[in-house]
């Protein structure tokens, strides 16, 4: 499991630098005769599944990632195992404040984020968030929301897959080594503003590469002789000339 560094919060101010707040540690106290919370990434979905799932049920949304890599640093720990820096989302603070506050009024906390390697990324931001471990049976995913898929998942909850996370981990680890370092080439070179991520860094050295091989290539001409024969009984084959006097046929001109 990657370890990460302590949880801070980035504060944005107009018209001042923002500044990283002091560590941010949050303390769940459950509340035995609360309801479960069950937190999602979108509003819409939060109404509907809260309808179906009844009065014991509260259900909220994240809204999607409530940490990230910094902002204005680079956020990775290069010299120590890559290990990334996360910091709360400063435009999402009230969202935090809201999840956390109803974390401590309900007697258990059920991550349902959408069942893909981002979703469960966003359950482990989460699970650190809400002081809840990730390794206890606190993760449910349905994939579509209907009564009986809900109802059914929330009877088999599971810990949150690690490899998944890890893997969306190193994905935004490797955005942000290429990114960071690539993307003030880019504003100096055409215009600010451009990014420069893994995928478009890759994809454009192909089509250079490419390029450089369409410009290289020196043309020649060359020709084919194909002969149709036709056997005694009548069945007719084509054959195509590939050696002449047992060198291969290497034919330049028409004459």
């Amino acid at each position: 499991m990657p370890i990460t560094r302590t949880i801070t919060l980035e504060k944005k101010k107009r018209g001042r630098k923002a500044k990283a707040a002091a560590p941010v540690l949050f303390k769940r106290k459950p509340n035995p005769k609360g309801k479960t919370l069950v937190v999602v990434e979108s509003p819409a979905k939060a109404k509907t599944i809260e309808r179906i799932l009844g009065p014991d049920y509260k259900v909220m949304a994240s809204k999607g990632h409530l940490r990230d890599l910094p902002q204005k640093t680079l956020g990775v720990d290069i010299e120590n195992g890559f290990k990334p820096e996360y910091v709360d989302s400063a435009e999402r603070e009230s969202i935090i404040k809201d999840l956390q506050k109803e974390a401590n009024r309900s007697k258990t906390v059920l991550l349902a984020t959408d069942p893909d390697r981002e979703g469960e990324a966003i359950s482990w931001h989460l699970s650190k968030l809400l002081d809840v471990n990730p390794e206890d049976h606190v993760r449910i995913a349905f994939h579509e929301i209907t009564p009986p898929a809900i109802k059914e998942a929330i009877k088999h909850p599971g810990p949150i897959d690690m490899n998944r996370v890890d893997a969306q981990q190193a994905r935004r680890v490797l955005d942000r080594l290429v990114g960071y370092k690539l993307s003030p080439w880019l504003w100096k070179l055409i215009y600010r503003g451009l990014s420069a991520g893994r995928v478009q860094s890759v994809a454009t050295r192909l089509i250079c590469e490419r390029e450089e091989e369409i410009r290289a290539f020196k043309p020649e001409e060359y020709w084919t002789v194909e002969g149709l024969y036709k056997k005694a009984d009548s069945e007719s084959f084509k054959a195509k000339l590939v050696q002449i006097d047992g060198k291969e046929a290497s034919i330049h001109s028409k004459e």
